[in-house]
């Protein structure tokens, strides 16, 4: 299987023992991603009732508990949304 591809927005469930207690929510928004650190994804996450950001790498999401995003090919074609630029409508005069 290969790797999950997140993107901005996208609401991930980290693992157990990342945030303080085990009551606290899992669940954050990825609201940046940051370069690669010898390998590994990172994202800046935030939870909501938090004000300030984190930085986690792709080992520390859930994966079975995150939803999973697919291609972005087949994400674009199930939304039914047209992209905002289209090439084949533009005319060039002469």
């Amino acid at each position: 299987m290969g790797r999950q591809n997140y993107k901005v927005g996208d609401m991930i469930v980290l693992k157990s023992g990342l945030t303080r207690t085990a009551k606290a929510d899992k669940r954050c928004r990825i609201s940046s991603i940051l370069p690669n650190d010898h390998g590994h994804v990172q994202y800046r996450v935030q939870f909501d009732a938090e004000n300030f950001e984190r930085r986690i790498t792709e080992a520390d999401i859930d994966t079975g508990e995150s939803p999973s995003r697919a291609s972005p090919e087949a994400a674009a074609k199930s939304d039914g949304v047209e992209p905002w630029l289209k090439f084949s409508s533009i005319k060039i005069g002469k």
